[in-house]
């Protein structure tokens, strides 16, 4: 059964690299805009694992983890962030919102598929 990524990224330009680069990996796609949107596709769908941009528009991507793993049927899912705002103290703000791992922006496509195959394997 084909693995199923959820990208969670407001940039259409982000979207469509994690796109390209999940997919040639062998993995399916879903897709959100907004932390909201994300929260809401991540219920309905149950990812196997989340890419998750901070930075969102609304709700930001702290907030949407934190939704996410309070969710009982979603509590496993792991949740990558991923993100430009590479400030000191982010890491660990990521970790604590329930974020399993983290990645600044720019990040090499073969790091990420290598980091989502550690989570949920091909």
């Amino acid at each position: 059964m084909t693995k199923r990524i959820l990208v969670i990224e407001d940039q259409e330009d982000n979207r469509q690299i994690m796109q390209d680069m999940l997919s040639h990996a062998g993995y399916q796609v879903l897709q959100a805009m907004t932390g909201a949107d994300g929260v809401a596709m991540a219920q309905a769908e149950v990812p196997d694992l989340i890419l998750m941009d901070v930075m969102l528009p609304g709700m930001d991507g702290y907030e949407a983890t934190r939704r996410i793993k309070a969710t009982p049927a979603l509590a496993h899912v792991p949740i990558i962030a991923v993100t430009s705002y590479a400030m000191d103290g982010e890491e660990q703000k990521a970790l604590d919102a329930g974020c399993d791992a983290y990645f600044s922006k720019p990040f090499s496509p073969r790091v990420i598929v290598a980091k989502v195959r550690d989570y949920v394997g091909e």
